[in-house]
């Protein structure tokens, strides 16, 4: 059936858009994110720029994108502002250079911001979708994230409507959309399987300006093979959670999981898939990756849902191959529902999360390398973490083949203080935080998940610290990481007495 819509190159869907708007974008890491019109998009900003015009553009999402969107705009230096999240090195270098602006939300917040008018007019929604109807109904592919608030709350609606998904997708969203303060109820969840809202998102069809037809897979990449530290990191997190069941401070039919995204969080659930005290689980999360998807097949994991579908090309059309299988066991919802803490604590959800490092009182740092370089942004982790029936954050020990230590006196950057984090795992061991204090934390932690070569450096600098409740000393308190900047090793630091 010919939709009543515009059929448009990616090159005319780009014309439309003008210096100094702002655009909501689909995608939830690369899965589902808009490709085609940001593509077409940077070299219009490419030709504006040798014309000598302005051309820059806001850039909201739902998380990080593939690099058709952020790595192409972002090298043709036409992104003004940019939030939530992000993991590209072309976009993280503008940043870090100063060159585009970025400011770190929590995922959860994204579509109410939105909403409120906090980040200012929506000007354009690019939305991927596998089907679109006359009436409006659009249904996305393999990701929800924002798209169904930049759908309805932008002036123009602009979708790429993507062959290589299947529209048989269709009945895999849940979309539900909460009312705003005063008048929001509660999000009636009550098990991960709920569901709550509808297979697709309606829209004013009058606000679509056209569509651009593509056939791209997502651009996921592949995760690093496991090692022998991500593996150990994963038994440690495994065998921890089974002690706690043993101990019967998680039930015996097990809670609820959340996991980032990465190598650890791959090695982590391989664990705890392999580990025969953990029972068959749901997952409370915010993205679906391979190791999930394996889990579902060989049923230790009976129902998964997330707000994206993460996984590599091959594994993915697999997955279109036996869709009717998955059907009763993937869920994918709006970022504000699976990362809602309403939610997250009613379920008693595991949060399982990565840092970039952990001083010795249980801070934790997951956004920023020295203090000052962003890596990505701290995504949903707070969301979770905060609101966890237990937090735990996995990293290895070291870093630069030994050249840093991942537990130092004091983070460079906070993003979840001491008071949100229950548990630290490293390839050495686990530091149960849960009711220590923090002179108990600090010995924990040091004595069970720094590496070897820094622990002595480490107590040495906890026992020079004799005062107060939290015994630091600020003349020393960064004195590892400002030896790295000057040396390229924290190892052999020279305590101030």
């Amino acid at each position: 059936m010919k939709l009543p819509f515009p059929t448009l190159t990616a090159d005319e869907a780009a014309a439309l858009i003008q210096n100094g708007q702002t655009l909501g974008c689909s995608g939830f890491t690369p899965a589902g994110a808009a490709k085609v019109i940001p593509k077409a998009l940077a070299a219009r900003a490419r030709a504006e720029h040798e014309a000598g015009r302005p051309f820059k553009v806001a850039i909201v999402t739902g998380a990080s994108t593939g690099d058709s969107l952020d790595g192409e705009l972002a090298r043709a230096d036409a992104i003004s502002w940019r939030t939530p999240y992000q993991s590209n090195k072309s976009l993280r270098d503008s940043i870090n250079k100063g060159k585009t602006r970025f400011f770190d939300m929590h995922l959860s917040h994204v579509q109410q911001q939105v909403r409120a008018g906090f980040l200012g007019q929506m000007d354009w929604a690019i939305v991927e979708a596998c089907a679109v109807s006359a009436d409006g109904q659009i249904v996305l592919t393999t990701s929800v994230g924002a798209s169904n608030t930049f759908l309805r709350c932008a002036k123009k609606v602009l979708i790429e409507l993507n062959h290589f998904h299947s529209p048989r997708l269709r009945g895999f969203h849940d979309i539900y959309e909460p009312q705003d303060p005063p008048y929001r109820q509660p999000v009636p969840i009550i098990r991960p399987s709920d569901h709550i809202g509808q297979p697709t998102v309606k829209i004013d069809p009058s606000k679509i300006a056209g569509i651009v037809e593509s056939n791209m897979a997502d651009e996921t990449g592949g995760f690093e093979p496991a090692d022998a530290v991500t593996n150990k990191i994963g038994e440690n997190v495994a065998n921890f959670l089974a002690g706690e069941i043993r101990a019967g401070r998680v039930p015996r039919e097990f809670l609820p999981l959340q996991s980032g995204v990465g190598n650890i969080a791959n090695a982590v659930l391989g664990a705890l898939g392999a580990n025969p005290e953990i029972p068959a689980f749901e997952m409370y999360s915010e993205v679906i990756q391979d190791s999930v998807v394996d889990l579902i097949r060989s049923g230790k994991i009976r129902f998964a849902t997330g707000t994206s579908l993460t996984i590599g090309k091959e594994k993915l059309q697999a997955f279109y191959d036996d869709l009717e299988f998955f059907r009763p066991r993937v869920l994918l919802r709006p970022q504000e529902i699976t990362n809602n803490p309403e939610i997250v604590r009613r379920l008693g959800i595991i949060t399982v999360n990565t840092a970039i490092e952990v001083d010795i009182f249980g801070n934790v740092n997951s956004t920023h390398v020295m203090g000052s370089n962003l890596m990505n942004g701290i995504g949903g982790s707070g969301d979770f973490t905060r609101n966890a029936y237990i937090s735990v954050f996995t990293c290895p020990s070291s870093a630069k083949g030994g050249k840093i230590s991942t537990i130092v006196p004091l983070v460079s950057h906070m993003d979840h203080s001491e008071h949100s984090v229950h548990v630290v795992v490293t390839e050495q061991g686990v530091a149960d935080l849960r009711g220590k204090d923090p002179n108990e934390r600090a010995r924990l932690i040091v004595q069970h998940c720094a590496h070897p070569e820094y622990r002595d450096e480490l107590l040495r600098y906890f026992e020079m610290a004799k005062d107060g409740h939290s015994p630091q000393t600020l003349a020393n308190a960064f004195l590892m990481h400002q030896q790295f900047l000057q040396t390229g090793d924290m190892r052999g630091v020279k305590w101030t007495p």
